[in-house]
């Protein structure tokens, strides 16, 4: 064992996802353990002691290891799964989204309003376009994400992307390069594979500009 009691064996560049039986980035992963009470816990930080059982950021592949009892299978033990397992996992993979937003905000890495999300988006200085998921689809379409992939992020509503800012509701935000801006764009892509939609942007952005 490691340090903080991770497997020694996790310290590769992929993991094996429970469900699919693929090799895949663990930053496109979720790490769940066993809990003390023999539960599966959700791992969304990759902190948590114990040996990882790791699942595709994906909604299929995450309803398909609770519903194949593949975590069992992984532990070679009896896991007992909660109902609401697939709801815990998206609950954390938002919750951290947003937190590291709000850090980017108070870090001055981070923008929201119409007008200066236009003015930093007309700079090379912009990472990152994040929209509101249930926001006026053509109010978004006024906005385009800077050049790059995975550069745009539409799976958080705009409540939770006010809790991101400070505000009751928020419909537009975009963040600056840095640490900070990777670590958004990387939980923006697990969230979107979780929930299984990127904000429905995607197709109206012009050729070159990804989702995330």
């Amino acid at each position: 064992m490691s340090r903080g009691g991770r497997d020694k064996t996790e310290d590769g560049p992929e993991r094996r996802c429970i469900a699919t039986g693929e090799l895949r980035d663990p930053a496109r992963m979720i790490r769940f353990v066993v809990g003390p009470d023999g539960q599966a816990v959700p791992d969304v930080s990759g902190k948590l002691p114990g040996r990882g059982m790791w699942v595709s950021a994906d909604k299929d592949a995450l309803q398909a290891a609770i519903k194949k009892k593949a975590f069992s299978r992984s532990a070679k033990e009896q896991v007992t799964v909660p109902d609401d397992l697939f709801a815990q996992t998206e609950t954390l993979l938002a919750k951290r989204l947003v937190n590291l937003i709000s850090l980017a905000r108070k870090a001055g890495q981070a923008v929201t309003g119409y007008e200066k999300v236009k003015g930093l988006l007309e700079t090379d200085r912009a990472k990152l376009l994040v929209q509101a998921s249930d926001g006026s689809e053509r109010g978004k379409s006024k906005l385009h994400s800077p050049p790059g992939k995975d550069v745009f992020i539409g799976c958080l509503t705009a409540q939770e992307l006010g809790l991101a800012f400070g505000r009751e509701s928020v419909i537009h935000g975009a963040l600056t390069a840095g640490g900070l801006s990777k670590q958004v764009q990387a939980e923006g892509i697990r969230l979107k594979g979780v929930r299984g939609h990127s904000g429905g942007k995607s197709k109206s952005r012009p050729k070159g500009k990804d989702d995330a």
